[in-house]
């Protein structure tokens, strides 16, 4: 391990508390070990940028019942760790970000973990397990259809409703599930679930 963290702290430009960044980056990487540092262009809201640490990869969160690898990045700025990283969801083409309290539209993880950010009592391993905790109950992307899904099958939530659901695709690609009321009519596209 030693060896490892020697070489993040090559990577790491002056700027950085490189000794601590280097072995907290080391000792995260040792409990997630598919993210991977990586310096790279950091683009601020404001339209400018900065060459950064960042941690790119996945890490695993248990989904109803099965686990699923969710990209990620985390970037850490040159006062790390006096200052929380910026931390997003980085959905592949064939995933949509989920936003809500706890992730923007654009893939921001916005945690009171961050917010609350004391250097001292935060850490990078105890972020990322925050984050898979958060995602395993807050999923923050869903898979997007992109072909027409078999026909399905009656269950309990079909038998509920009366009748089938319909499969219907909207302009971007996407699909959604339209079920019928009781009146016959489908449900206004506000009571419609996406995904």
């Amino acid at each position: 391990m030693a060896h490892f963290e020697e070489k993040i702290r090559k990577m790491l430009p002056k700027a950085y508390s490189r000794k601590l960044v280097a072995r907290e980056i080391s000792t995260a990487l040792t409990h997630f070990k598919h993210l991977v540092p990586v310096m790279d262009k950091y683009f601020y809201n404001d339209g400018t940028s900065k060459d950064l640490m960042s941690l790119t990869g996945t890490i695993p969160a248990k989904i109803g019942g099965k686990i699923f690898n969710i990209p990620v990045c985390l970037w850490l700025e040159e006062h790390y760790p006096y200052a929380a990283p910026i931390c997003y969801v980085r959905p592949t083409r064939e995933m949509k970000v989920l936003s809500g309290e706890f992730m923007s539209s654009n893939g921001e993880v916005m945690l009171p973990y961050l917010n609350e950010w004391k250097n001292g009592q935060c850490d990078l391993g105890s972020l990322l397990q925050v984050m898979r905790v958060t995602f395993e109950e807050n999923p923050p992307v869903c898979s997007l259809l992109h072909q027409p899904q078999p026909e399905p099958s009656f269950n309990s939530c079909c038998m509920q409703f009366h009748s089938l659901p319909q499969i219907i695709s909207d302009d971007d690609g996407g699909m959604c599930l339209c079920i019928g009321g009781e009146d016959g009519l489908p449900f206004q596209p506000k009571h419609e679930t996406n995904c």
